[in-house]
């Protein structure tokens, strides 16, 4: 069994979802919760209430490998700035446990649960909800955490399959 932290980065809300997985790819929910950061007036306040989060799941929840969402263009570039700031926060946080990293963009994320590249954020809620059995879809940042954790939860059971040593995998220490 791995367990698998899945993170939706964010300068307001930061998603966080944990799964554990069997070798052959199926996920069992274990947390999930939104970082809500957007209180902090301060800027570097909220990244640090990002960092001082994730480090305390980690801590708490000892994940074996990390899985994020990779930050995407926005027609804001001061909000594609802070959102990679909430990204690099976030990273710093997993890496301080040297945890393996692995990168996901929205696209790929969404295909692996939904089946389609461009489902909205109602669609991954529900399929979220239907693919770890639970009794209510997670609130909408939670829900993408969770997303990313268990596309990654596929792609490692594809690999696996696929017999790939963990050197040829698209990771970052």
């Amino acid at each position: 069994m791995t367990r698998i932290l899945g993170i939706d980065p964010g300068s307001l809300r930061t998603g966080v979802g944990i799964v554990d997985v069997t070798p052959d790819g199926r996920a069992r929910h274990v947390f999930h919760t939104a970082l809500v950061v957007g209180h902090a007036d301060d800027f570097p306040l909220r990244l640090k209430a990002i960092f001082d989060g994730l480090l305390e799941l980690v801590n708490a929840y000892v994940p074996d490998e990390v899985a994020i969402e990779r930050v995407f263009m926005a027609r804001n570039p001061d909000s594609a700035l802070k959102l990679g700031q909430a990204r690099g926060a976030a990273l710093c946080a997993v890496l301080t446990r040297t945890l393996p990293v692995h990168e996901y963009a929205p696209t790929e994320i969404k295909r692996a649960v939904t089946g389609g590249g461009r489902a909205d954020k109602t669609q991954v809620q529900h399929m979220v909800k239907m693919l770890l059995g639970l009794e209510a879809a997670p609130q909408a940042d939670a829900a993408d955490a969770l997303a990313v954790a268990i596309a990654h939860a596929h792609v490692r059971a594809s690999v696996a399959r696929m017999g790939v040593t963990r050197a040829g995998w698209r990771t970052r220490r």
